[in-house]
């Protein structure tokens, strides 16, 4: 077996002989040594890749006439209990005395010296990354032996041994069929690895997808064959949801994958997916597996995958992704970063592909791509530009008119896209395009529907479009749409109300000179005594306009939403804020002739100034209910009042 693939020699007759192993051994031992207490375990990917490069380079060099061709490549493992003792064999190119002192006794690469000194301070910066091949099965043994034949023709089997010491064996051995067995002597506290349901859970995680068969006491273990390596012309719908299956099981079928396959300016091979959304995703680390060569490297891929794309899933398989460095270098590589750059252009591709040609499946699997398509365009300018007509919101304007199919005409836009349960989507373009008047670029928009249910329905009654933004991620993307699209004003249903909504009444003063609006900003102001509440009265058009609202304005309450996100907690209400009273409402013109009330107790006011002052409080309480402002503990004392108040108005009535 050649560890690190280096080309073979022919055999010679062997003569025993001892020795050291040419290399500062001092610094490479306590490395590996070291590496047992982080990712242990990858000895066996190590060992395994050997044996399958091994096989692959006598595939090769028998078709060059350089050596014996053999059966079908394969990987065995055996485990011994009672010698304690595991065995990894493979039937490849095998090696010779003098490649055995070459690749092992050299430890396979060049100027040992300055790669150990280079990465000694990086403590598993090595182990893991391809970098020691063979000598990572010391990590578990403490003594590991090499029975070793070439199949060029005329060679001579040799045994290597060697306790993890400077010092090794060489001698001549006996195996029948060319190939090589690596025999290592477990340590004591190494042994779960003589366990077979541990090996077979390790060939599971690594060696799956290897293009060799890894047989585990004569049983095939691992899958194969990587879809990912074919071309996307040989899977069908079901091979790629059958993967997806595979790789998570129990998280039901994915939304829409993305095949990625490119062999310059690097090789890469790769499937991703769109998981449904489940309010678990790994911004941080990631749900990708990482392949070098069809081999298990990772799960945790946040070097090569732009952040916004880390909760997607699948696979990557890429022998390009510098892997024998350390994390930090691994990051400013400039491989990796146009690796990166490349799987969201495809991403990008992937979703504007499905836009065009299946607008209403798009609308349907909208809420689960949204964060990925929102934190990329505001995190990666590239992105951003790939996807700006991408985006959707939620409309209360009508669906458009669609062929039966529910697929747009050739050449046309579906816009407004048709949902399921009457619901409809749209792009700010279209939305735009629909835009006229004096506001045609003022943008509406609403973050709950519940919770501003009143304005809205003010706002649709004038047959005002408004859009839905009601996701966390949107309190940051609208800001962020606003410096994209600078002619554009976004304005939240409840921030304030123009004058389309109000009627354009003449009011009639009293003896005193005072209107109606006078008189209930004086009401209001007396109950409410908070001057951190701005009073606004208007005469608001509909029968089923709201008594009262609290309005927010857009710059204050943004303030406030960024105040809250930068203490990481709930935006409240603003302590600042407008209330609005809507005079045509018969509430309000029944607390007008309730405070005229002209029976004057010894406080100085009527019973009915007293009620209709505290039912002026009321409705502040219910207004500001609307909109999530009363805080837990200020529930108990509004049922209170309410009760209290319902109380005097039915002893008034009896």
């Amino acid at each position: 077996m050649d560890p690190e693939g280096h080309d073979i020699a022919s055999g010679t007759v062997l003569q025993a002989e001892q020795g050291q192993i040419q290399i500062h051994t001092e610094n490479i031992f306590p490395i590996i040594k070291k590496a047992v207490y982080s990712g242990h375990e990858v000895f066996l990917r190590e060992l395994v890749s050997n044996g399958v490069d091994a096989i692959s380079k006598r595939r090769m060099a028998a078709m060059a006439g350089d050596c014996s061709e053999g059966e079908e490549g394969r990987i065995q493992i055996r485990v011994d209990r009672e010698a304690k003792t595991l065995t990894i064999s493979d039937n490849g190119i095998g090696m010779s005395a003098d490649e055995v002192k070459r690749y092992i006794n050299q430890v396979a690469f060049s100027s040992a010296e300055d790669f150990l000194e280079k990465y000694k301070n990086e403590g598993d910066a090595i182990i893991g990354h391809f970098g020691l091949g063979f000598y990572s099965s010391f990590m578990v043994a403490s003594q590991v032996e090499l029975v070793t034949l070439s199949a060029r023709e005329g060679s001579e089997a040799v045994r290597w041994s060697c306790d993890g010491s400077p010092n090794f064996s060489l001698e001549a051995s006996e195996r029948s069929e060319p190939g090589t067995d690596v025999i290592l002597h477990l340590m004591e506290e190494e042994l779960e690895y003589i366990e077979p349901s541990r090996i077979r859970t390790l060939i599971t995680t690594y060696c799956d997808f290897m293009p060799v068969a890894v047989q585990l006491e004569g049983e095939t273990v691992n899958k194969r064959e990587a879809p990912w390596r074919k071309s996307a012309r040989e899977l069908s719908d079901d091979d790629y949801i059958e993967l997806y299956r595979y790789l998570y099981p129990f998280q039901g079928d994915p939304l829409l994958w993305v095949h990625l396959n490119t062999d310059y300016p690097y090789t890469l091979q790769g499937i991703l997916y769109f998981p449904k959304s489940s309010g678990r995703a790994d911004w941080e680390k990631g749900e990708i597996k990482l392949y070098c060569n069809q081999v298990f490297v990772s799960d945790s891929i946040k070097e090569v995958v732009p952040r916004y794309l880390l909760p997607l899933r699948g696979v990557i398989d890429s022998p390009d992704i510098p892997l024998n460095v350390s994390r930090s270098a691994l990051q400013t590589d400039r491989r990796v970063r146009s690796i990166g750059g490349f799987v969201a252009k495809k991403v990008g591709d992937r979703l504007k592909e499905l836009h065009r040609d299946d607008p209403r499946r798009y609308a349907e699997i909208w809420e689960s791509v949204a964060p990925f398509i929102k934190i990329g365009a505001m995190e990666d300018d590239k992105f951003a530009d790939q996807v700006a007509d991408l985006v959707l919101f939620g409309t209360t304007a009508a669906a458009a008119a669609c062929e039966p199919d529910g697929e747009a005409t050739e050449g046309s836009s579906l816009d407004p896209i048709p949902a399921e349960g009457g619901k409809a989507f749209t792009t700010l373009l279209g939305y735009r395009g629909r835009l006229s008047g004096d506001h045609d670029k003022r943008v509406l928009y609403c973050t709950d529907e519940a919770g501003q249910a009143g304005p809205l329905a003010l706002w649709k009654s004038q047959d005002a479009e408004v859009l839905l933004a009601d996701t966390f991620i949107d309190t940051q993307f609208i800001p962020w749409l606003e410096m994209r699209h600078e002619d554009l004003k976004f304005q939240r249903v409840d921030a304030e109300l123009d004058d389309s909504l109000q009627e354009k009444e003449s009011e009639l003063a009293d003896a005193e000179g005072k209107d109606s609006s006078e008189k209930l900003r004086e009401l209001f102001k007396s109950a409410l005594n908070d001057d951190r509440v701005t009073l606004q009265i208007q005469a608001l058009k509909g029968d089923n306009a709201p008594a009262a609202l609290i309005l927010l304005p857009e710059q204050m309450r943004r303030i406030n939403d960024m105040g809250a996100l930068m203490e990481q907690r709930l935006p409240g209400l603003p302590d600042h804020h407008v209330l609005l009273i809507n005079r045509r409402h018969r509430l309000v013109e029944g607390l007008l002739k309730l405070s005229a009330g002209s029976v004057i107790t010894g406080s100085g006011s009527s019973p009915s100034q007293e009620l209709a002052s505290a039912l002026s409080a009321h409705l502040y309480e219910m207004a500001r209910l609307a909109v999530g402002g009363l805080e837990p503990n200020q529930l108990a004392g509004f049922q209170q009042r309410s009760a209290d108040l319902m109380g005097q108005l039915m002893e008034r009535g009896l």
